[in-house]
């Protein structure tokens, strides 16, 4: 039920209103007083010439004259209608009594239809105190401000309230959250890689300076932490270093485990640059058939006829899926090795060659391709 005091205050309130309404009708002088105002104004002004006329002041046809306007006025007065006067006086009466009644019988009908009568009365210092429900995110996060001015060196209730912060778009204060938890627990990298996340939300989308510092923090403390490593391609890619963009995602990639919830975000990175994906360490891609390292070192301890049968085989078959397939650089480069154990220089410029075709404008293929064709001695 609404508490007594809270009545009261609607009642206070409501007077008020009604005063507001009503001091200025109070103030306004009626029809019949002004008129009986200008009557005895008029009055005045006929003695006034029964007295000049008496002293010989004005001569008598001046004052029968003034006389007669005089009395004309006084009669345009008292012929004032009184149903204008009641009438005027009716609307004020009306105006008082919405302002008394009818006005406060709406309201309450109002809040008694859509407001809360029943509800009990929680002003703010009980809510704070009562147990949280987990539903009122804004006094939660009253309660840790008011537990950290009490207690400012509780670094862990700046770590706990900076994300919150964040998720509330409270930028600026997630910011200074982060930067005195790390002040009061010590520097850690999800720590840093958090506090220039927050940076990066406050500059709205921007790596900034203040947040590349942050990032490389957290690299330094953690080399595979993912969050910073990849806003620092993000800073890259903003101060258009795209080729350094494209090699920190690139390792990203080639680091993550197959189920990394971040891999895709980082693949996207990649396809909007330009680069290739390259697939993760932990997940290879399958590689069709073809000579390997260990093949070509054991076909060194046969026969100069099986050898040559084995490595034309297989070279044959990495051939054919190439044709059909040529976006496997890695094919191309053990094609160029295999031509290269077989002695045939022709076919490792052409395996190079083809290897290029494949890959046009791909720094990072480019880059394999030259080391490889000056691993095999057939120059850059």
């Amino acid at each position: 039920m609404v508490s007594a005091p809270l009545f009261a205050a609607f009642a206070l309130m409501t007077a008020l209103a009604v005063m507001a309404v009503l001091w200025p009708l109070s103030r306004r002088r009626t029809e019949r007083a002004a008129r009986e105002a200008d009557l005895a104004v008029y009055r005045d002004q006929l003695a006034e010439l029964d007295r000049d006329q008496a002293a010989g002041r004005l001569p008598p046809e001046q004052v029968e004259a003034a006389r007669v306007e005089v009395a004309r006025r006084m009669l345009a007065a008292a012929d004032t209608a009184p149903e204008a006067v009641s009438s005027a006086g009716n609307r004020r009466r009306m105006a008082a009594v919405a302002a008394l009644v009818v006005i406060p019988v709406i309201g309450a009908g109002l809040y008694l239809k859509l407001g809360s009568p029943d509800l009990p009365g929680l002003p703010l210092a009980q809510r704070l105190a009562a147990p949280p429900d987990g539903t009122d995110i804004a006094i939660l996060v009253r309660r840790v401000e008011d537990h950290l001015a009490a207690n400012p060196n509780d670094g862990r209730g700046y770590e706990i309230l900076a994300p919150v912060y964040l998720k509330l778009g409270r930028a600026d204060d997630a910011v200074r959250a982060y930067a005195q938890a790390i002040r009061l627990l010590g520097s850690s990298a999800e720590l840093q890689a958090a506090l220039g996340e927050a940076m990066v939300v406050r500059s709205e989308g921007m790596v900034t300076q203040d947040a590349v510092g942050a990032f490389t923090a957290a690299v330094a403390l953690d080399p595979k932490m993912p969050k910073a490593r990849f806003f620092l391609g993000l800073a890259a890619e903003q101060d258009g270093r795209r080729q350094d963009a494209a090699a920190i995602w690139g390792q990203m990639a080639q680091d993550a485990p197959p189920n990394a919830p971040w891999l895709g975000m980082v693949r996207a990175a990649l396809a909007r640059i330009g680069a290739p994906a390259a697939p993760s360490a932990a997940a290879p891609a399958p590689t069709a058939p073809g000579p390997s390292a260990q093949d070509v070192a054991a076909a060194a301890s046969m026969t100069n006829d099986q050898r040559s049968a084995m490595i034309q085989g297989m070279v044959d078959r990495l051939q054919e899926r190439l044709n059909a397939d040529p976006r496997d650089l890695d094919g191309w480069l053990r094609l160029a090795r295999a031509w290269r154990v077989m002695g045939n220089e022709d076919k490792v410029r052409a395996a190079l060659s083809s290897a290029r075709a494949a890959f046009p404008g791909d720094e990072a293929a480019a880059a394999r391709i030259n080391a490889t064709a000056k691993e095999l001695g057939v120059g850059g």
